[in-house]
């Protein structure tokens, strides 16, 4: 069963990249979501090795992310939908035997890194604590006024908990640039601070000339996606959606060590 479950894991990786991706938040969802599912069914597979019956997989798979991209996630109910689909779909090309259809649902853990996921299995009824996804998370919102200077020219306000930035029309910021990758870089407002992640773009995210995967953004931070310069600013946000040359940076803002935050995913995957 073990050959099975390898062979699961690579299909939904393939199925989630072709249907789902545009419902995620960043290309390396789709590589952690198949990857975690096949992992928490080998665990059961090894804990219960001894047990009889111990075959049937467990039929309640829950998946379980940070409580702002909870709310990310259920705000379209066809990720959802769509992840439990594929999973029968996947399982019944496999042959792998459940007691009853094996379904999926979404729970919250504050503790879990926004870019991290975690799976947990069970049968009716252990997973009920966290199983209701119909109460969304409270989302933070900023109140603090931000912006990005996109290119010199235009004024981009950060006024919502998330925003995606990519090339793609789903993108929150679209930039139309060949160098920027479909889904490039994320902002999120988390405990009154904007953070910047890179979404394993092709091109990198870089910050003050250096390249990140996640920092805590500061006033004045010059952001550059494959190339191209993106300013973060904070407070009093210019009027025009188009201010012209942006004003020179203050020295003190070069100088200063970007925040970067650990990358714990450690995944690694190409978005082009």
């Amino acid at each position: 069963m073990s050959f099975q479950i390898d062979e699961m894991e690579q299909r939904l990786q393939n199925l989630i990249e072709i249907h789902l991706v545009k419902y995620l938040p960043g290309p390396g969802y789709r590589d952690q979501i198949s990857h975690h599912l096949a992992n928490a069914l080998r665990r059961h597979l090894s804990t219960h090795a001894s047990e009889e019956g111990a075959q049937a997989l467990p039929h309640q798979l829950q998946i379980t992310v940070h409580p702002s991209m909870l709310s990310e996630w259920q705000k379209d109910p066809r990720l959802l939908e769509g992840l439990i689909k594929i999973f029968r779909l996947v399982a019944s090309e496999q042959k792998l035997r459940f007691d009853t259809p094996p379904s999926i649902t979404f729970g919250s853990d504050p503790h879990l890194p926004l870019d991290d996921l975690r799976v947990k299995t069970g049968a009716t009824g252990e997973l009920a604590e966290t199983q209701n996804v119909k109460e969304t998370p409270q989302q933070e919102t900023p109140n603090r006024a931000a912006f990005l200077i996109v290119g010199g020219t235009k004024v981009f306000t950060l006024n919502q908990a998330v925003t995606n930035i990519g090339r793609r029309l789903d993108n929150h910021l679209v930039v139309d640039d060949p160098r920027v990758s479909r889904y490039h870089a994320q902002i999120r407002y988390v405990r009154g601070r904007f953070i910047l992640f890179d979404l394993n773009s092709t091109g990198g995210t870089y910050v003050n000339g250096q390249r990140v995967s996640q920092s805590v953004l500061y006033p004045g931070d010059v952001i550059s996606l494959a190339g191209l310069p993106i300013v973060f600013g904070q407070d009093n946000p210019p009027q025009s959606v188009h201010s012209g040359d942006t004003a020179p940076l203050s020295p003190s803002a070069s100088e200063r060590r970007t925040a970067i935050l650990k990358n714990n995913s450690g995944e690694d995957s190409q978005n082009t």
